[in-house]
């Protein structure tokens, strides 16, 4: 049997979701809770990383439980969650195909970002949205993201972990944008076939810096697609992590 999480948390506590030494990421308190119910370690498989700070409301991992155990995917769900901090939450379990896999098997992604531009932050948004109390042109903001849709190399919105490989591929595929406008801000939705390292959070801060009218349109949107074999120019802005968040995760 393989079953699937759906796992929501606030980030804020963690080092983001893959497993380091420190112990102290999404990862590393998931497969504790699993080794407790187990009673052995088990490994989970998720579909990408997010970084310190980033929230999920739709993570997806595997994981294959021992022969011995037949408990039912329903009943794994609370079994994990009282295992777990409040802030990790486990919100789905179901069994999947033995070929299915949480990354590879992924066609695509969905991210939310919030933007709060009341003059003062609510406390408890505090490390959940970017806060921007300064005003900003929301239709230069709009024409910024849609430079965005469609195919393109995305290296000037990437940063590097240091592990890439020279003939890594850098194009991706960002489908659509939506602004959406809140009472005390905005929120943007990016849906895409998949993303490069930290690159929502630069193509949501280059396109603030644009809609702050610190880059030109033009120049900004020569951003993208650059030459190869060139130095590649970057987005003058990573937004925080705080507003970030992943929403779901497309089979």
């Amino acid at each position: 049997m393989r079953l699937k999480l759906t796992i929501a948390y606030d980030g804020r506590p963690y080092k983001g979701w893959q497993s380091q030494a420190c112990g102290n990421t999404v990862q590393d308190h998931l497969e504790r809770a699993l080794a407790e119910v187990a009673k052995q370690p088990l490994r989970v498989h998720g579909s990408g990383r997010t970084d310190t700070g980033v929230h999920s409301f739709g993570q997806i991992c595997h994981f294959d439980p021992p022969l011995g155990i037949s408990m039912n995917p329903y009943n794994w769900v609370p079994a994990i969650n009282t295992k777990l901090p409040a802030t990790i939450r486990v919100m789905a379990c179901e069994e999947v195909p033995e070929d299915f896999h949480s990354r590879f098997s992924a066609i695509g992604k969905v991210y939310q970002y919030d933007l709060c531009t009341d003059p003062v932050l609510p406390p408890l948004k505090a490390g959940l949205a970017w806060h921007l109390p300064r005003l900003f042109d929301r239709d230069r903001l709009r024409e910024a993201l849609d430079l965005f849709v469609g195919r393109h190399d995305f290296h000037g919105f990437a940063a590097y972990r240091g592990n890439e490989l020279p003939d890594m591929d850098w194009v991706r595929t960002i489908e659509s944008i939506d602004l959406e406008t809140l009472s005390d801000g905005y929120r943007i939705i990016y849906r895409g076939d998949g993303f490069l390292y930290k690159m929502v959070r630069l193509l949501m801060g280059g396109a603030i810096h644009a809609a702050n009218g610190r880059i030109r349109l033009d120049d900004f949107a020569s951003l993208l697609d650059q030459p190869e074999g060139l130095p590649h120019g970057k987005s003058p802005l990573c937004a925080p992590s705080d507003g970030l968040y992943l929403k779901e995760v497309l089979y």
